[in-house]
């Protein structure tokens, strides 16, 4: 599977969490169109990304991504994020002078920081678990990385701090991709109960009031819908929008009902709803 990010990262962690009980092999990424232009490269790999945060909100950059690339949405896995500070062994918290990570992950720990290390110089990385990585790699000490306890322990380093994170309740959601074409991992017609798709809707007045009102006809529960302004054409928008529902065929027939007012219409995937909820 590809993965954004170095082994150890959040990523790699929602990857085996979905797929539990088989071997993963991961090929980390240095950026989200990298992991895609991999995926591009060879339709047996899968991939993993992170789209939207209950913090951060959605990563619209991702959904254009998916949109323009040859994947489709076969499943999804929701994460606990939960924070570490950790660092080469030996140390304190008194020994740290310079904290790396993710710039999210450190905006997300910044009561932490302002708090516990006022003085200690702030830098942002690439990647959370690859912060960690550099840290142990070159025996940098002074240096606290924020990471998952799965990047701490899997590379060796002493957790300072656990649960740093201002706001517990940091879940992300992360979407399971496939080629297209590809029956590698084939879906439950009896068991899909989500789809995701995305449309852009005819520049006439309440053509994306019409396209709702059907989908709630068709008892369709929209989880998410999120707009993006289309580049080169004012005022108009792309729409991705994520529903559930328990009748297959009614779910169909409401994609056949709002066709007449969508343009660019596409289903970007079919596949089980994740309800796992973790105690925090």
């Amino acid at each position: 599977m590809a993965i954004q990010g170095q082994e150890g990262c959040y990523h790699e962690m929602a990857a085996r969490e979905y797929f539990k009980d088989c071997e993963v092999e991961t090929v980390p990424c240095k950026s989200f169109q990298a992991e895609f232009d991999t995926m591009a490269a060879d339709p047996r790999v899968l991939g993993v990304i992170a789209i939207e945060n209950t913090i951060a909100g959605n990563l619209l950059g991702n959904h254009e991504l998916l949109r323009q690339s040859q994947r489709q949405v076969i499943g999804e896995q929701r994460l606990h994020i939960s924070h570490v500070l950790c660092c080469v062994p030996g140390q304190t918290m008194e020994d740290i002078v310079e904290v790396n990570s993710h710039p999210i992950a450190l905006l997300q720990c910044e009561v932490f920081l302002q708090s516990q290390l006022p003085k200690a110089k702030i830098v942002e990385m690439a990647d959370t678990a690859g912060s960690a990585k550099i840290i142990m790699d070159n025996k940098m000490m002074g240096h606290a990385a924020i990471c998952s306890e799965y990047a701490a322990n899997l590379y060796g380093m002493q957790i300072l701090a656990r649960a740093i994170e201002t706001n517990k309740r940091n879940f992300t959601r992360f979407l399971i991709l496939q080629d297209k074409y590809s029956t590698l991992i084939e879906m439950d017609r009896m068991r899909v109960n989500k789809s995701s798709i995305e449309f852009c809707v005819r520049h006439t007045q309440g053509s994306l009031t019409k396209v709702l009102t059907i989908l709630s006809f068709y008892d369709m529960n929209l989880t998410k819908i999120q707009s993006m302004p289309i580049i080169g054409h004012e005022w108009e928008y792309r729409f991705f929008v994520d529903m559930t529902f328990s009748d297959y065929m009614a779910y169909r027939n409401a994609l056949d009902a709002i066709m007449p007012f969508t343009t660019d219409f596409m289903i970007l995937g079919e596949y089980i709803e994740n309800l796992m909820e973790i105690d925090v």
